[in-house]
């Protein structure tokens, strides 16, 4: 991190007397319309705007940097707040955090805590991605050995610790409950999808052996199950999945969770959607599938198979059915991405210029956010 281009104007602000504190945080909730999110403390309206912070341009982990690095967590933090983020889904890695099934790692809660206290000091907000497996190295053996029964009730202890330890704290936008489930349409043997990106499996299994069972009817019981567990600890917080996207002519086909499945569950809809180039009516039909009456945040969006002008064409035109926006940022500042800017920088540094452009805080009064 450029640490001298972000304390100099941070400095020279506060000396000219302008500089102004982070607002107290307040718990977010689902506004009385069930279509959007407001602060808790004010019924002020809130839009979930901000980056998924899964991993460094190092290709590395938050588990693998964070106790030793501690600056560049909070530098990044930092540039995410300053480029106009008020929300960062950060993703927990199952194995980190629990040391067996029933019992969790108390330092990596105490981590934990102390980001989200950072967060609250800058005014940002986390989206807590729970039960990453995404690296095939870092998963336990006696995490992939249990049968499905005792592999949920692991999972059920990972989010009973979680919510136990931050049930108080105001900074925690939502527990989302697993990064794109899958339910196999046969039984398989491994808990990990087989595909990788950059190494990191980031879809899961949910069982390996569905048994003839109905497909919505396991998402449910597991979703249920997970939310139970947060639930004796924390009553009010926001609950939702980061769903895999669905082509509507594969809607009713889908082993994904689906949102009409779970509408009843979760406090709202979180929907992974990448607009491709010249075909952004179909990202919109497979968008309004996702709306189901609760709030709809896409959850990860990216310039990745379109341009970043029609990724911006595709997010004014989601306003009217999305609540929310969480992009990508990898903690290269936009002055280290300048200089000979590989392929990935240069698609980054483009979302980050559509990002400052697009934020709905900066936006006329008279220009509704839907």
């Amino acid at each position: 991190m450029n640490r001298f281009a972000i304390l100099v104007p941070l400095l020279i602000f506060s000396a000219c007397g302008f500089a102004q504190a982070a607002p107290a945080p307040s718990f977010i909730k689902v506004a009385p319309d069930n279509r959007s999110f407001i602060r808790e403390s004010t019924n002020a309206k809130f839009t979930p705007w901000g980056f998924n912070y899964d991993r460094d341009h190092k290709l590395r982990l938050l588990e693998d940097y964070w106790e030793k690095e501690w600056s560049v967590v909070e530098e990044d933090f930092r540039e995410m707040r300053d480029l106009g983020a008020n929300v960062v889904r950060i993703h927990l890695q199952f194995g980190k955090f629990m040391t067996s099934p029933t019992e969790s790692n108390a330092q990596n809660l105490a981590r934990l805590e102390k980001l989200v206290r950072l967060s609250e000091e800058l005014g940002i907000y986390l989206d807590i991605t729970g039960l990453g497996a995404y690296r095939k190295r870092d998963v336990p053996k006696w995490y992939d050995a249990l049968d499905e029964n005792a592999r949920w009730e692991a999972q059920a202890n990972f989010w009973a610790a979680i919510a136990k330890a931050l049930a108080d704290r105001p900074g925690v936008f939502c527990y989302d409950l697993v990064n794109e489930p899958v339910i196999p349409a046969n039984k398989i043997d491994d808990w990990l999808h087989p595909f990788a990106l950059a190494g990191f499996h980031y879809v899961q299994y949910i069982v390996r052996d569905p048994a003839a069972r109905d497909a919505n009817e396991i998402a449910r019981q597991w979703t249920r199950q997970m939310t139970a567990a947060i639930r004796k600890h924390d009553a009010r917080r926001l609950i939702t999945v980061g769903m895999l996207p669905i082509k509507p002519a594969d809607a009713k086909a889908s082993r994904g969770f689906v949102p009409v499945a779970l509408q009843s569950d979760l406090d709202f809809i979180s929907v992974h959607l990448y607009p491709e180039t010249k075909k952004l009516d179909d990202a919109m039909a497979t968008l309004k599938l996702f709306d189901v009456g609760k709030p709809v945040v896409i959850e990860e969006i990216f310039p990745l198979t379109t341009t970043s002008k029609e990724l911006g064409v595709f997010i004014e035109q989601s306003r009217a059915v999305a609540d929310g926006w969480i992009g990508f940022y990898w903690g290269k500042t936009v002055a280290e991405m300048k200089d000979e800017p590989g392929p990935v920088d240069k698609s980054m540094l483009a979302w980050l210029d559509l990002f400052k452009k697009l934020n709905p805080s900066s936006r006329p009064a008279t220009s509704p956010i839907r």
